[in-house]
């Protein structure tokens, strides 16, 4: 029989492999949506809506998910999700209609519902000084992100993009079966049948869920918006072809899901406030630099007009966007650590709603992004959104977690002055 170490790390294997393959579904349309959108003539708002639809049900669907997580435990809910895609996923190589690819876009999604129940699951395997880095460990199936734009656009260039989808189907079915037949079942890992609905939805009354849902929103939900978007920048912008533009954007998604291991790993080690404090100061900074627009500037001289160009060059724009990545993934590992810390026996739920909302914000962020070029005609617009984003949650967690703690330790040193010894 085996042991519940040995069962413990299989789960986490598996869930990660699965997880996997769910986030390279989930973000297919980063690389088949450039020939769709050339295919239909859409525009740039038109487009961002269909590279984010997959997102806006995986994203609704995560509190129902974690939900049932706790309820009826993470194995037969993860195996259910992932079975109930595989059709949608084969149907998008049959649409011709752009209405037909939002609708099955939809369907498609749930499969990035997965990540509330795989890290529901994985997490309960774990004492709670482990929990960090196994959660860590299942979300590095973000690379999936990387996976899709080093693989679909090959199988594009080979074979067109509807066989994308078609490949994609067959993987998650195998997958399924693999997760189900090495994948394990604790009956103690679930909450008692007892436990309503409402009272599991009392969380949404805690001010500080929706603060680790704001710092996810950016973590995770810029992560996926640019995921979405950086293919098609990198054509746009700098002219590369699709197979150099996906491996080009490799470079942010890569880190973005490998390093979120070592994020668990830094976050049970110093704490989820240190590490969310400074990837958030980090992404403040790249940020800042990614948002400059290309930009042409003439000064007349005493020999005549001299131009001068500033903006970043494809080389540099992709170290800062691979140290953003970096500062992302130990970001929304951080989140998440918060969430086992302080809610132990409600982290199906907690996480439901934070993933949530940090799904939303990949959702609206690529139709935003979109938005804006088609408002403004700037490109680094995009940044531009991102960085207000970030800045208004570094306020945010000054005034709720580090001023705080500065005029708790000012009346400490105070109390420690009045003290006369006797």
């Amino acid at each position: 029989m085996a042991s519940q170490q040995y069962k413990a790390w299989s789960v986490v294997g598996m869930s990660t492999l699965s997880f996997t393959v769910c986030f390279m579904i989930w973000m297919m349309f980063a690389v088949i949506g450039i020939p769709i959108k050339a295919m239909l003539s859409l525009n740039e708002t038109q487009f961002g809506i269909l590279i984010a639809m997959p997102v806006l049900t995986g994203s609704l669907i995560r509190l129902p998910l974690g939900m049932w997580t706790d309820r009826f435990g993470g194995r037969v809910v993860f195996f259910s999700l992932m079975l109930s895609t595989v059709l949608p996923i084969y149907l998008i190589s049959k649409c011709t209609e752009y209405w037909q690819f939002l609708i099955t876009g939809l369907f498609v999604g749930i499969a990035g519902g997965s990540f509330t129940v795989g890290i529901a699951y994985c997490a309960r395997w774990f004492p709670k000084n482990k929990q960090g880095l196994a959660m860590g460990i299942f979300g590095a199936g973000n690379t999936g992100a990387a996976v899709t734009k080093l693989v679909a656009p090959m199988i594009v260039v080979a074979y067109g993009w509807t066989m994308v989808p078609q490949v994609y189907a067959v993987l998650m079915l195998l997958t399924a079966f693999l997760f189900w037949f090495f994948s394990y079942t604790d009956a103690t890992h679930k909450s008692s049948t007892t436990v309503t609905m409402r009272e599991q939805l009392a969380v949404l009354k805690d001010p500080k869920v929706w603060k680790y849902s704001q710092y996810y929103s950016i973590v995770f939900g810029g992560y996926v918006a640019l995921a979405l978007w950086m293919t098609k920048y990198y054509i746009t912008e700098y002219g590369f072809d699709l197979k150099s533009a996906a491996l080009m954007a490799a470079a942010f998604s890569i880190p973005g899901g490998i390093l979120r291991a070592v994020g668990g790993y830094f976050s049970d080690k110093f704490g989820a406030h240190t590490i969310t404090w400074w990837v958030l100061w980090v992404s403040l900074v790249c940020l800042f630099f990614l948002s400059y627009p290309q930009t042409d500037i003439s000064i007349l001289t005493v020999n005549g007009p001299q131009t001068f160009h500033v903006g970043l060059d494809a080389t540099l724009f992709t170290i800062i966007m691979f140290t953003m990545g970096i500062a992302f993934a130990i970001g929304k590992a951080s989140v998440f650590k918060y969430i086992s810390d302080d809610y132990p026996q409600n982290i199906g739920v907690v996480s439901g709603v934070v993933g949530l909302a940090g799904g939303m914000g990949g959702f609206l962020m690529p139709i935003m992004f979109g938005g804006l070029v088609d408002l403004t005609g700037v490109r680094s617009s995009a940044f531009m959104l991102m960085f207000g984003i970030v800045w208004v949650s570094l306020i945010w967690m000054y005034w709720t977690e580090v001023r705080p703690v500065k005029i708790g330790r000012h009346h400490e040193r105070q109390a420690k002055k009045q003290m006369v010894p006797i």
